[in-house]
Formats: structure tokens, C-alpha cells, sequence
């Protein structure tokens, strides 16, 4: 950018340094018709106090600063007479945008509720409802912006698209005008944002095409749009606009991120219900613009914790609030995108790879300690957090449990006045080669107080200590041992590859239990097991995502469908989608029961799906029970 970009104009004043930029930008990106109304309208929205407590990791500001952003309300008019002598285009002035580090302080917290939705409050306390407000008439359809930009071609004249973008992008009402499909329909539904998302494409896509000076108009025009001071709960209409400018492939560059920060802002802000609407906008969205927001995102907090020019943003001190607002989003779009069967993108394409090179326990222990609130930490959004980062955090975290579980065991022997043990410090297992199950279970049952000790393996009869190479290969032959077809507890299915419960043993629910404290042992102490269960099986185990404190709360429940199956036995599943797709005479051509038949140990059991299954036959009318039963 050049020098002269960054001069103001000489038909006002200097402005003070701290609102220069600001008072650049919204002079400049003023229009003609705005001229005259009230300068108040330029105002971020108010700020809601959420106490003293909460700080959410967000930077309240200096008082200095909001008496500073306030002295900018007063230069408004004397640069919107600036802006108006500008008769074309080419001469627009569009500040550095990266030097727009004045704008007031932001909300206290990202999860708070600025502004209370109208869905939320009681019939009697809800006011008379307004009548939705008239949108500008369209200014032009699909065909007429592509035909003028296919002009630009020939002629070299862009005063048209120029017009276009300057009008589109000056408010909310504008960019619901061009972008609504009917702008005399409320568009209320969840499922349907109104929006024709192939203009929009088509916009942004030429956008990239255009001169510097109606790149800048567009900026100008979200930086009006973001001032604005908001009275009352935001319309339908108005998430829409936030859902058009998310998506500004502008954004991409780092010298946009102070609008892009302030834009993310506001869309975390949001009261619940909104959020709803934009999740299910979001699912919507094509898997290449769907990833593009994603990819953006990740960069936007990559690049705040590791700016490669430091001197491109604010000081972290004053916009500590940016990267928790861009995971409030992310975490919007993750929710879409687990709505969507199969999803958009793959769950590792929200893996952020920067953090795995930050302090991960200081970001783990603010969790524990705070919880989802008061302090941002990323633990509260794991999903960006890669395996690789999640497994250095669990096994620091079990070695430093280790540690307390020994020295409290310590301590209350010294308490006592008892002569300490060297062997109290660790979860010592005795076994017999040739017992090996039958003494594990009986050890971890004995031994249950010590289970969160580091593990110590000693085979009886054989002379050695355990050094780690022990420990590894008790769990490998009790592993072996468990899961071995000929034992009964799991099967192994050679199609899809992976193991499954076996019916045989299945009422031995100690046996069972004692493979889920290996399992979490195996966890605690850092080894590896060579166990393959379907995800369906996770997806249970997983269900209720949060241990409930009450140990009678049933977990493990949750639904299962013909794709769960599909893991697991995928011939079974197909059969079961040709049975409930089938359009001729189900009775007849398949000749099924409620019966199904199951090999075990050689032999062929039957077993009924119901009581007399064997003599109901499968019809049109119940394979959808059938298929359910069998599954």
C-alpha cells in the first residue's frame, strides 16, 4: 500500500493517531445517501458487564481507549465531506487494515449472552412484535452480474461492478436484498437460510478479480456494517448478513483479520437460538466452501499465536478475545458438520497442528480448574486439539497422578507410625503363566484402591524386575488370550477386520469388565494394544459423553443404524438394505422369518427375534422391525 493511501484527506483536521485508521475507513466508505443521518449510528454495540469474576481470558480495555473511539464520533461528518468530493472510484483512500487496533473493547466473554433472544423469553413478557423491516429493492439478479462482468472484459470499465459491490456490502439490509431469494419472505425455517448461494459464490469468486479500490469498498462497507449500534435482539435477516460475510474469501489475507476478528466477535456473541439457525445454514454449504471456512479459521488462530510479522496485529494483550471467538465459530461448524451424515469434512480436518507446539498442560490445567467458563483454554474445544497433543496431555497427566497416588499412600503410612514399603508406591501384580486370567481378575479385584499407582508385573517362579518390559508383556499375552475366538468373548470378523462381542460368555460380565480396566490401564500407564473394535463400539462407550456421578445412570445407550452395522459385518448390512429397499413381494421372494442363525464354536444356533419367530414371516409391512432385530 502506498504512502498516499495512508495520508488523510486534507479537507478536515488530523484526527488523533489512535482512531486515524477508523475515521479513514468509514469516511471513504460512506455513500452519498447516508450523508446527514445520525453519527451515533458508527458505535460498536454496547458492552454488557458479566461482572468482575468472569474474564473469560478477554481483554476489558483501557479507559483510555473508549474516550479515544468516542473523539472519532465528532470527525465523522467532516470526513464524510472528504469522501463525497471523491467522484471516482480510483481515488477512494483505504487505510492500512492492519494498523485498526482502536476499536473499543469487546465483550467480557464469549459464551455470554449479550442480548436476550425473543425465543426465549415468556408470551407475557414479550413485546408487540415489529413489522420486518423493508428491504432496498434488488439491484440486480445473477444473469445481470455476470453479463457486467463479462463486459469489464471488453470495455475495461468496472464502474458498474464497482456500483454493485459499493451498494451490496454498505449494510445488512443491502446484502439481504441482493442475496435473498425473496426479499418479501421471512425465510424462517431452520432447514432454509433464503439465500441463493450460487450468487453469492459468483460474487466472491469475481470478487478476487477485481481492482484494489472495490476490494477496499467492500472492506469499508463490512467495517460500517460492524459499527453499527444494534438496538433489540437481531432479526433472521440479520444472520444472514453474518452468514454472507463469513464466508469473504477477503478474509484469507492476515491484513483483514482486525475486521475478521471483530466479525467473529459479534457471530460468538450470539444468543443460543441463533446459533441453532446457523448450524443448520452451515451443513448446508458445499464440502469446498464448508472447508474453506474451516481452513480459515484454523489459519486466523494459527497465525494469532504465531504471527510470522509480529507487528501486522495488536499487541495479544489487547485482542486476547480474537482467538476465542474464532474457536466459538469453529465449534459451530463442527457441530454442523456432525450433523451431516456422512460429514463434509473428515473430523481431522479441524485438527489444528500449531497447538500441538504450545503449552499443553498450563491449557489442560486451566481447564481443570475453570471448567467451560471464566478462562479460555482449547481444552474446551478438543476437537481442534490432534491425537498427537491428546496423548502427550493424558500420559503427563497420568504420570503426575502417579506421582500424588504414591506420596498420599506415603503419607498416610508415615501418619500411622508404619515402616514404608517401597512396594506401596506401585500396583504390584502377581500372576501364573499358566492362570493368567484367573489371577489378573483376582488381582485387580483385590487391588482396586491402587489401580491409578504405576503398574508392576512380576510372573511367579521367574526371577526379574519389571522395567517396563514385564508390564507390556503381561498385557500382550492377556490380550492375546482374551481375545482369542476359541476363549468366547469376542469374534473376530474377517471382513471388516475388527472384533465384536461374542454371545457365548456373555452373561460373565466379570470377564468382561476385567478387558475395560485393562483397556484403561493400558491408557494409564502409556501401552498400546493391538485391539480392532468397530467405531460403534466407541460411539457407546462414548454415550453418555460425560460420566454421570450417579453409577445406577445407565450408559452405553444409543442408536444404532443399518451403518453401525455396515462396520462390523458389511455383507449382513447389505443384505438387510436390499430386504427394506425392496419393491416386489417381500414374503415370497426372500421367504424370511424372525429367526436368525449364528455359528459358534462350529456349531449353527438359531435363535428367535421374538417369542415364535420362527413362524412369523418377514412381510413388506414389519421388515422394518425385522431388520432392526437383526441388526
Amino acid at each position: 500500500m502506498s504512502e498516499a493511501d495512508r495520508v488523510p484527506s486534507p479537507a478536515a483536521p488530523p484526527p488523533p493517531p489512535a482512531v486515524a485508521v477508523v475515521v479513514a475507513a468509514a469516511a471513504a466508505a460512506a455513500p452519498e445517501e447516508r450523508k446527514g443521518k445520525e453519527p451515533e449510528r458508527e458505535k460498536l454495540p454496547p458492552i454488557v458487564s458479566a461482572g468482575a469474576g468472569a474474564t473469560a481470558g478477554l481483554d476489558r480495555g483501557s479507559k483510555g481507549q473508549i474516550s479515544t473511539f468516542s473523539n472519532f464520533i465528532s470527525t465523522v461528518s467532516q470526513k464524510k465531506e472528504a469522501a463525497e468530493n471523491r467522484s471516482s472510484p480510483t481515488h477512494l483512500v483505504f487505510p492500512n487494515i492492519k494498523n485498526v487496533r482502536d476499536l473499543p473493547p469487546i465483550c467480557l466473554d464469549v459464551r455470554q449472552k449479550q442480548r436476550i433472544s425473543t425465543d426465549t423469553l415468556s408470551s407475557e413478557m414479550k413485546a408487540p412484535a415489529l413489522p420486518d423491516p423493508v428491504l432496498p429493492l434488488q439491484p440486480k439478479t445473477m444473469k445481470d452480474f455476470q453479463e457486467d462482468v463479462e463486459k469489464v472484459k471488453s470495455s475495461g470499465d468496472w464502474k458498474t461492478v464497482y456500483d454493485f459491490y459499493l451498494t451490496t456490502f454498505d449494510s445488512f439490509p443491502e446484502l439481504n436484498a441482493a442475496f435473498k431469494k425473496d426479499a418479501t419472505t421471512s425465510f424462517n425455517t431452520i432447514e432454509d437460510s433464503g439465500i441463493n448461494a450460487k450468487f453469492v459464490n459468483a460474487v466472491y469468486d469475481a470478487l478476487l478479480n477485481t481492482p484494489q479500490d472495490i476490494q477496499k469498498t467492500v472492506l469499508k462497507g463490512i467495517i460500517n456494517s460492524l459499527l453499527r449500534e444494534w438496538k433489540g435482539p437481531r432479526t433472521k435477516d440479520d444472520l444472514r448478513a453474518y452468514f454472507i460475510l463469513l464466508q469473504n474469501p477477503q478474509f484469507n489475507n492476515t491484513s483483514t483479520y482486525v475486521i475478521y476478528a471483530h466479525l467473529l466477535r459479534q457471530i460468538a456473541t450470539l444468543v443460543e437460538a441463533d446459533h441453532h439457525f446457523l448450524v443448520h445454514w452451515f451443513k448446508k454449504l458445499s464440502q469446498k466452501r464448508f472447508k474453506q471456512l474451516v481452513e480459515r479459521l484454523l489459519q486466523f488462530i494459527s497465525l494469532r499465536l504465531f504471527p510470522a510479522k509480529p507487528e501486522e496485529f495488536p499487541p495479544i494483550t489487547k485482542c486476547s478475545w480474537w482467538i476465542p471467538s474464532a474457536s466459538k465459530v469453529l465449534a459451530l461448524l463442527n457441530t454442523a458438520n456432525g450433523l451431516v451424515h456422512p460429514p463434509l469434512i473428515p473430523y481431522t480436518d479441524f485438527y489444528n497442528s500449531t497447538l500441538d507446539h504450545i503449552d499443553l498442560m498450563e491449557e489442560y490445567h486451566t481447564w481443570q480448574s475453570f471448567g467451560n467458563s471464566h478462562r479460555f483454554s482449547f481444552c474446551q474445544y478438543p476437537f481442534v486439539i490432534s491425537i498427537a497433543a491428546k496423548k502427550i496431555i493424558i500420559q503427563r497427566d497420568s504420570e503426575q497422578q502417579m506421582i500424588s497416588i504414591a506420596r498420599q499412600s506415603l503419607v498416610d503410612k508415615v501418619s500411622r507410625r508404619q515402616r514404608p514399603d517401597m512396594n506401596m508406591l506401585f500396583l504390584n501384580m502377581k500372576v501364573r503363566r499358566t492362570h493368567l486370567v484367573s489371577d489378573s481378575l483376582d488381582e485387580l479385584t483385590r487391588k482396586r484402591a491402587d489401580l491409578k499407582k504405576k503398574l508392576k508385573v512380576t510372573f511367579v517362579g521367574e526371577a526379574g524386575l519389571d522395567m517396563g518390559g514385564l508390564t507390556k508383556e503381561w498385557f500382550l499375552l492377556l490380550i492375546r488370550q482374551i481375545f482369542h475366538p476359541d476363549y468366547g468373548m469376542f469374534t473376530y470378523h474377517k471382513d471388516s477386520q475388527c472384533h465384536w462381542f461374542s454371545s457365548f460368555k456373555c452373561d460373565n460380565c466379570s470377564e468382561f469388565r476385567l478387558v475395560g480396566i485393562l483397556m484403561g490401564l493400558a491408557v494409564y500407564n502409556s501401552i498400546t494394544l493391538d485391539i480392532r473394535f468397530p467405531p460403534c463400539c466407541y460411539k457407546k462407550l462414548l454415550s453418555p459423553p460425560i460420566v454421570p456421578s450417579d453409577q445406577n445412570t445407565p450408559v452405553g445407550i444409543c442408536s444404532v443404524t443399518t451403518d453401525d452395522l455396515c462396520q462390523i459385518m458389511p455383507e449382513l448390512a447389505h443384505g438387510l438394505s436390499e430386504l427394506l429397499s425392496y419393491e416386489g413381494n417381500v414374503e415370497e421372494d426372500f421367504y424370511s422369518t424372525f429367526q436368525v442363525f449364528q455359528e459358534e464354536f462350529g456349531i449353527i444356533k438359531s435363535y428367535n427375534l421374538k417369542p415364535g419367530g420362527d413362524k412369523i414371516p418377514v412381510t413388506k409391512q414389519n421388515r422394518k422391525a425385522a431388520s432392526s432385530r437383526r441388526g
